[in-house]
């Protein structure tokens, strides 16, 4: 049951952190964010919030915001369709109910005619089954419509649509998802350096002595520095790991070390493994703490972009990547390492979720961002029929790769 909470608080800072970089940027940009929701599939709870539906729902595969205009599907209602029509004071249209699952109390049942809600804003249509006058509304341009679903989200104006805003404003929306992720990541690692301390190697002085082990038995406290170990100087930690390294199983060693204000000769047995029971010294500094956050950022970096060029050079594996399951399974071992080596997991995955969105694939934001560019290029948008289309197959096959690597994941458990 701990494990499921661990993967769910997982799951949804990262989801949280991703889409509200697109949701922020997208608000301040005069977009409209129609609907932020937290998972995909069946709705499972909804409110509504200057002008954005939030909603949670129930397969944890990830989340979106829904922007007018974009990643958008079709708000076209034709000639003939039966709805209700909620009318303000002023004889405006507030709300529209297209949906069999819920009742607009109070609405005036129309069969459409002709609705607008992008361009004129208006709705005509013969009200109460009398066809015998055909009536025409006027529509708010902030009015709702609750969709076939029971979703009520705010209808999409051509002014506040993704599309008409300007490209430079669209192209920050679609990179703030990752950046957002790559900020958490840096913070993450800061906070591990924080809590846990950044080890200091660069010096010859040990942190702590493990209770029973071989140094703790010959003697060496705390806080000791050790300046040789038969006969060879030591300067830094890595000099005394590669010494007492090559001494595994074999004779005591003889060390020299400086502790309580005295230098003192002691004779230490390593373990078969080659250990002494003693760990560096940990540095807590904010200054440190920030320098292992962006360190830590570029050597993970480097590392899964060393995966995806293996990936794409001919060396792919469905063992190299990990779907809900897998990461369920790592979330799982990294829980079990305690608090911070949860915490860490936390940062490496926002890492990895920001690079991979930005994958140049088309429904990942570094798919969105390359027809950004392209439009920059060309000076023209892709059209809306072309863009579906690339869109369109760019999601079948990210379906189709998250098939593969779940029943991958799957079988490996057993």
């Amino acid at each position: 049951m701990t494990t499921i909470i661990d993967f769910i608080i997982v799951f949804v800072i990262l989801v949280l952190v991703h889409e509200f970089g697109h949701y922020w940027f997208a608000k301040r940009s005069g977009i409209l964010v129609r609907e932020f929701s937290i998972g995909m599939g069946p709705k499972l709870v909804a409110w509504h919030k200057n002008n954005t539906t939030y909603t949670l729902r129930l397969l944890p595969l990830g989340g979106y915001v829904r922007m007018a205009g974009w990643q958008d599907e079709d708000d076209e209602i034709k000639p003939g369709t039966m709805l209700a029509i909620e009318v303000n004071g002023d004889g405006r249209v507030t709300r529209i109910n297209t949906s069999n699952k819920t009742t607009l109390q109070g609405g005036i049942p129309v069969q459409v005619s002709r609705i607008d809600l992008v361009h004129e804003l208006v709705v005509e249509g013969y009200a109460n089954g009398d066809e015998s006058e055909l009536k025409t509304w006027p529509v708010d341009h902030d009015a709702t419509i609750i969709e076939e679903d029971g979703t009520e989200v705010v209808i999409a104006p051509d002014d506040v649509q993704f599309q008409n805003a300007p490209i430079a404003k669209r192209l920050l929306v679609n990179f703030a998802g990752p950046m957002n992720n790559f900020i958490l990541a840096i913070l993450v690692f800061i906070g591990v350096a924080l809590s846990a301390g950044v080890q200091v190697l660069d010096t010859n002085q040990i942190g702590t002595v493990q209770s029973g082990s071989p140094a703790a038995k010959a003697g060496l406290e705390n806080g000791a520095t050790i300046t040789s170990i038969d006969g060879q100087a030591i300067s830094q930690f890595a000099d005394l790991q590669k010494v007492v390294g090559e001494d595994k199983d074999g004779p005591s060693l003889n060390v020299v070390a400086k502790q309580n204000g005295k230098t003192e000769n002691l004779t230490i047995t390593p373990t078969k493994e080659g250990l002494i029971g003693v760990t560096p010294p940990v540095d807590r500094s904010i200054g440190t703490a920030i320098k292992y956050g962006f360190t830590q950022f570029w050597s993970l970096t480097t590392r899964i972009f060393d995966v995806l060029k293996q990936l794409v050079t001919g060396q792919f594996s469905l063992n190299k990547l990990a779907g809900p399951v897998g990461i369920y399974t790592m979330t799982s071992q990294a829980a079990s390492g305690g608090f911070q080596s949860l915490l860490f997991f936390l940062g490496y995955l926002s890492l990895n979720l920001g690079i991979m969105n930005l994958i140049p694939i088309p429904v990942l934001d570094g798919g969105k961002i390359l027809l950004n560019l392209l439009e920059i290029i060309r000076r023209k948008p892709l059209s809306p029929e072309k863009e579906g289309i690339v869109t369109l197959i760019g999601a079948g096959l990210m379906v189709l790769l998250l098939i593969a690597v779940t029943i991958n994941d799957i079988m490996r458990q057993f």
